[in-house]
């Protein structure tokens, strides 16, 4: 049974390696893969085996995911906001720095979720009853805060056209009848290609990657970033509607300034805490938060040793991927300086754009023109582009007050 489980773990590795560093192919869609033949599998294998298998795979994956976004600005949901200083410090000769931001952030908001799930448990149920009723507000009362801190009248209006306007975008592609995958469209053109054709034009070339084994960034920052990425991300294992992109935004407004480094720590723990805590979330209330988690509970009924299994499953896959991580984003740092920055934009472009066409078909490529249109307003206007995440904001708001 050890062996067997051990084995599993390693293969959910190997499958986050690929979701992670594939665009478009999220865990979500290997999951339910797997649970389709899942009839076939069991003669091979027990459930709580492949149940570990869907645990590795996605916490390998948001270990992971952080590379495509960055050196390409092909955006997971997960990390959509990322690319903004991402690619930044990336045409800084950051890029390298950037994903181990992420990691560092992944690993540390892991260990720190896993120490504390055992503590927070119990108050599971009387934080979903409690908040539940009023978390339509709150983050309606976030949004608003963002809108104002922009402080000149002029950029208020025009954050708000932005959120009302990509807000009413999100609200089209994601009830368009029978559309697959309406994320990866709306979020690659709101925060990837638009991204990628406003900087073709002030860069001719990536300069050169440097690859520091040292990071200088106040302890106190790091602090800040971990905790509002436990918080902030756990609210999105037990809220439902509510996922990575959101919960960053909250933890954008609960630690104020952090900087580039620290908002890097911040998405990366994020994107793993809003996985690792939706396990907590099956056991206390016995509801799943997000698809992979979904395919898990129909898998088995966790109970607490299962629950202690897949948590350590978790973090053998964290510690696996952290090394993961980091070596395929020093390997791609040096690479990606070898290809011409305008040859390579296009390149990234045309790949996200027959990306779409494959997973979303001709409606996609539709939201994609119009989402890359609308991502390009926030920097022509002088306004921050994380109003743009009225996309999923808009739609979650409604979710929880309608």
């Amino acid at each position: 049974m050890f062996i067997e489980i051990l084995i599993a773990v390693f293969l959910g590795i190997f499958a986050g390696i690929i979701t992670g560093l594939t665009p478009g192919i999220h865990v979500n869609l290997v999951s339910v893969l797997l649970y389709t033949l899942s009839g076939f599998l069991l003669g091979f294998a027990n459930p709580l085996s492949l149940a570990v298998f869907i645990i590795a795979m996605s916490v390998t994956h948001t270990f992971l995911d952080s590379i495509p976004s960055i050196f390409l600005g092909a955006p997971d949901p997960d990390m959509a906001l990322s690319v903004l200083p991402g690619h930044r410090l990336l045409l800084e000769g950051k890029g390298f720095e950037a994903v181990k931001l992420t990691v560092i952030g992944s690993l540390l908001a892991l260990v720190a979720t896993v120490g504390l799930i055992p503590i927070l448990l119990p108050l599971v149920p009387l934080i979903y009853s409690t908040v539940q009723p009023f978390m339509g507000y709150i983050l309606l009362f976030v949004v608003v805060y963002m809108i104002l801190i922009e402080k000149k009248l002029v950029k208020i209006v025009y954050s708000v056209i932005l959120f009302i306007l990509t807000g009413v975008l999100g609200l089209i592609t994601i009830n368009w009848p029978n559309l697959q995958q309406p994320l990866f469209p709306l979020l690659s053109g709101l925060f990837g290609t638009s991204t990628l054709l406003l900087s073709i034009g002030q860069t001719s070339k990536l300069p050169k990657q440097s690859c520091s084994e040292t990071i200088k960034i106040k302890k106190s920052i790091t602090f800040k970033a971990i905790s509002a990425a436990v918080f902030s991300g756990s609210l999105t294992g037990i809220f439902p509607g509510l996922g990575a992109a959101q919960a960053s935004i909250i933890g954008m407004n609960l630690v104020g300034d952090i900087k580039d480094y620290g908002f890097m720590i911040l998405i990366g723990g994020i994107n793993t805490v809003n996985f690792t805590f939706s396990l907590a979330t099956l056991y206390a209330l016995e509801k799943a938060r997000n698809g992979a988690v979904v395919v898990v509970s129909q898998l088995l009924s966790v109970g607490r040793i299962e629950l202690v299994v897949l948590l350590c499953a978790g973090l053998i896959a964290g510690g696996v991927a952290t090394y993961l991580a980091l070596g395929i984003s020093k390997v791609a740092a040096t690479l990606i300086t070898k290809i011409n920055y305008k040859v390579l934009v296009i390149s990234i472009i045309s790949l996200i754009t027959l990306l779409t066409l494959v997973l979303s078909g001709i409606v996609g490529l539709m939201i994609l023109i119009v989402s890359t249109a609308a991502g390009m307003i926030a920097p022509l206007v002088g306004v921050k582009r994380s109003h743009a995440m009225g996309c999923l904001m808009l739609p979650v708001i409604l979710f929880f007050m309608l």
